[in-house]
């Protein structure tokens, strides 16, 4: 379309820069709704290459030493407004030939050892948080985000402490891991918030070969692609709770069921998501949920540990300044250990799990669960 078609139906257009392979720039006038698939095919037109569907679009951070694949649909004006004013970021116009391998061949990035039942997990090394060391941990990625295990491989929830997810954040390479950010290794990679630009607020993490290194480097990817194509199947191992779950959409004037696989998916991530945003649900052994919270908190949950009997779990509830406590019981079903708020009759593989049934659910509670505490009371 030209311009002053585009211009007559409200199209605007902004004027980008893009490097070559060869260092050398082109500056191009675009629509502010261009992808990053868009842009690749402008320049293979614009530079008369051959389109091998390898031609990719990469977010260059030279201030940070880091690098990522901008994925086809991305929003081009998106990622540039996250840019800081004075740094040194570029987009690069060049081949990566592994650019849908991620796709094509699935199990040769993530292989299974380090992949199960939807999750990828493994020994990574983390840098700590204002300092200059690194220390290996057990990681685990869950639909809800990054985690590290605080007791050796143990997965339980307990002993799971909550990194970064990815609804506004994004995984990128680091280009010099040992130089810059004195890795124990040369394969870095990080996961970097979109609303942040500073250094300190990476998350730098490092594998000890490129295979593993390249498996977690597509974990965004891996979550964006596996979970709407995985199938819909019934297994031993899936709890009662998960295959009588019902997915519900309160967000209009009546409630509808959805029906759609793929929509409901995407809003049990994202309501799992909502109150899990910059910490996890907290796990403390003592105290009940603090009552001086604001009128929009006024009906507030917390998930602790027993006081009476340690190998159980507490859900308080705090509600017009009413607090009621529920005990979490574990349930050994031939081997297999679910939690239950009901005496077993509806059970939960995990914690996670059984919160995020509950705030789509009232179930036994007095009603479904709102806002997680996030002060506790001494």
């Amino acid at each position: 379309m030209p311009q002053n078609s585009a211009a007559a139906v409200g199209v605007e257009f902004k004027v980008i820069k893009v490097y070559n392979e060869d260092k050398t720039s082109r500056a191009v006038e675009v629509p502010t709704d261009i992808t990053a698939r868009d842009i690749c095919q402008l320049f293979v037109m614009k530079n008369h290459c051959i389109d091998d569907h390898s031609w990719t679009l990469f977010e260059h951070l030279s201030h940070l030493g880091i690098e990522r694949t901008i994925e086809d649909h991305e929003s081009v004006m998106e990622v540039l407004s996250g840019w800081g004013i004075d740094t040194d970021s570029r987009l690069y116009f060049r081949k990566n030939y592994a650019k849908y391998e991620f796709f094509n061949k699935p199990l040769d990035f993530f292989p299974d050892h380090m992949v199960s039942l939807s999750k990828i997990h493994g020994h990574l090394h983390a840098k700590e948080q204002g300092r200059k060391s690194w220390k290996k941990f057990y990681f685990v990625l869950r639909r809800s985000g990054l985690y590290f295990s605080n007791k050796g491989t143990s997965k339980e929830p307990r002993h799971l402490q909550f990194i970064a997810e990815f609804s506004d954040s994004d995984v990128y390479m680091l280009l010099s891991a040992r130089k810059i950010h004195g890795a124990p290794t040369d394969y870095g990679f990080c996961v970097k918030s979109t609303k942040c630009g500073s250094p300190r607020d990476l998350k730098l993490l490092c594998a000890d070969d490129e295979q593993t290194r390249t498996c977690w480097y597509g974990l965004q990817l891996y979550q964006n692609f596996i979970q709407p194509h995985q199938k819909q199947k019934a297994s031993p191992m899936r709890s009662i709770s998960e295959n009588s779950l019902v997915a519900m959409d309160f967000s209009g004037h009546k409630s509808r069921v959805i029906e759609n696989p793929s929509e409901a998916l995407s809003v049990a991530v994202e309501e799992g998501l909502s109150w899990r945003r910059k910490s996890c649900h907290r796990l403390s052994s003592h105290g009940s949920p603090s009552t001086s919270q604001s009128p929009m908190s006024n009906i507030v949950f917390l998930l602790r540990d027993s006081q009476s009997n340690p190998k159980t779990f507490v859900l308080s509830l705090c509600h017009t300044q009413r607090i009621k406590h529920f005990q979490i019981l574990p349930v050994d079903d031939e081997g297999d250990l679910f939690y239950s708020l009901d005496d077993g009759h509806t059970r939960f593989t995990d914690l996670i799990q059984l919160v995020e049934f509950y705030q789509l659910n009232r179930g036994v509670l007095p009603f479904k669960l709102k806002h997680h505490c996030a002060k506790i009371t001494l």
